[in-house]
C-alpha cells in the first residue's frame, strides 16, 4: 500500500510541474496538494506498519511494560 501512495505522489508532482510549465497555476497547485497528501498517507502507512511490527515483537517477547511502576 505504501508503494501505491509513493507512485501517486510522484505522478501528481510530475503533473504539477507540467501544469506549471503550461501556465496553469491553479491546476498545478491542486496537483501538488494531492501529491503532498499522498506523500503524507505514505508516511502514515509506514509509521502504522512500523508500530504494528513493534507491538507484535513486544507481544511475542511477552513483555507488557504498560502496567509497571
Amino acid at each position: 500500500m505504501a508503494l501505491l501512495w509513493i507512485i501517486v505522489a510522484g505522478v501528481c508532482i510530475v503533473a504539477a510541474a507540467i501544469f506549471l510549465l503550461r501556465g496553469e497555476f491553479d491546476a498545478a497547485f491542486v496537483a501538488a496538494v494531492v501529491g503532498l497528501g499522498s506523500w503524507f498517507l505514505n508516511y502514515r502507512t509506514q509509521v502504522s506498519q512500523s508500530l504494528a511490527a513493534q507491538d507484535l515483537q513486544d507481544d511475542q517477547e511477552g513483555g507488557d511494560d504498560s502496567n509497571e511502576n
